[in-house]
């Protein structure tokens, strides 16, 4: 990369990590002291550098400080709510951001999650087959490589997990939502490379029990299980306390070597059910397990992390190259409050509570980070930024009167 748009990068990342309220191009320009955007959205659009390459290099720093060889690989999904229909991969879909099905983009990404820490290491931008991978020309306009095609959402984690293993990520276990359980090549992968998964399903689905000769509904499978055999376990921290749960397991095959379960999560307060299938390539006991299962809602604190530190969200590119590279400098800006938050020296006080990400980035702004420009550059920007406003009201009203124009002839 050369010295410019190196520099441009440094800038924009000092931005993420800004208290800037929205960072956009154009806030993160004006906080950099730019006279105008173009810099910053040149870096994103056209500038030569290679975005895979620092992401390699994002994910490679972060292993360096975080990586343990019990480390859990975590896979999910999130939407990016966008208006019209240009931007890259985006259609109206279900979307857990939203709740609903919105117009939106969606990112599949991986996390690592260790005991010294956590962090999103890879992304991969999903792309629907009939609304995009079946569409060329759409393809085109957006910027996507002509080696790219139609990918599910399982086979993008795939990719992800094997371009972390095969670069010497450590980790023992893989976990993911139903989207990514109920993929059979994920889990025959995932068996060759010889990493055990705890993997949601749905209750319909059905396991093998007694030797795998019978098939059951998971959750008929459930009302199977004696009283006595539900164990509470905890699956992890929450802001109000553990996560404490009803746990049972039932083994579905045994063979040299290997082990597979049904494991199944009761609230104790409610009676809901979750399931996961379970594999490892030797024993290993119920609460490793229920680990592993409670490691996946680190992706989604990583996900409101990343959108409400960081801008993970915040990015106004419709293109392919534009949506790579953003999304992998908020990576980056997450990643050193990550490795912050890692190397602090251990709290002593019972009164108080280890620093957090958000404490830091608002340590990092008062102490370490530039200051605000001077009011001349501000007010210039404001200058800049309505005659920028105006221009496009302009030529809305332009596209109207001619639509409206050419209406009346016909």
């Amino acid at each position: 990369m050369r010295a410019e748009p190196r520099r441009t990068a440094g800038q924009l990342v000092e931005g993420l990590l800004s208290g800037v309220e929205r960072k956009t191009c154009w806030s993160l320009a004006e906080r950099a002291g730019h006279a105008d955007p173009q810099a910053m959205q040149r870096l994103l659009r056209t500038a030569v550098w290679d975005v895979d390459a620092v992401r390699d290099d994002v994910r490679d720093w972060l292993i360096a400080k975080l990586g343990h060889p019990d480390a859990v690989l975590v896979t999910d999904e999130t939407g990016f709510l966008k208006k019209g229909v240009c931007s890259v991969g985006v259609q109206r879909q279900y979307t857990g951001t939203a709740g609903r099905i919105e117009n939106s983009q969606v990112g599949v990404f991986l996390a690592y999650v260790s005991p010294t820490g956590r962090a999103l290491i890879d992304r991969r931008l999903y792309l629907p087959e009939s609304s995009w991978c079946d569409k060329p020309a759409r393809l085109a306009a957006a910027g996507v490589p002509d080696d790219v095609g139609f990918a599910t959402k399982p086979a993008l984690a795939r990719q992800m997990i094997a371009a972390a293993l095969d670069n010497g990520v450590p980790a023992r276990w893989v976990t993911g939502g139903e989207v990514y359980g109920t993929d059979p090549r994920l889990r025959t992968y995932l068996e060759q490379r010889g990493i055990g998964y705890v993997l949601a399903i749905g209750c319909a689905r059905r396991v093998r029990v007694n030797d795998g000769r019978t098939l059951v509904r998971a959750d008929e499978v459930a009302e199977r299980i004696p009283t006595t055999q539900w164990q509470t376990h905890s699956c992890g921290p929450g802001a109000k306390g553990p996560h404490d749960y009803l746990w049972a397991w039932v083994i579905t095959a045994t063979r040299p070597n290997e082990r597979r379960w049904l494991l199944i999560r009761r609230n104790r307060t409610t009676g809901e059910l979750a399931f996961y299938l379970c594999w490892s390539p030797g024993p290993v006991p119920l609460h490793t397990l229920v680990r592993v299962a409670g490691s996946r809602w680190s992706i989604e604190e990583l996900f409101q992390t990343g959108k409400g530190q960081v801008g993970l969200d915040h990015y106004q590119v419709g293109g392919w190259t534009g949506w790579q590279r953003f999304v992998t400098l908020a990576m980056l800006a997450l990643a050193v409050l990550t490795i912050l938050a890692a190397t602090q020296q251990p709290n002593t006080d019972p009164d108080i509570i280890a620093l957090t990400v958000a404490e830091i980035r608002r340590l990092l702004n008062a102490f370490v980070l530039t200051p605000p420009p001077p009011p001349a550059h501000t007010l210039d920007w404001s200058t800049w930024r309505r005659a920028s406003q105006a221009r496009a009201r302009r030529s809305h009203y332009q596209r109207r009167l001619h639509h409206h124009t050419t209406r009346k002839i016909k």
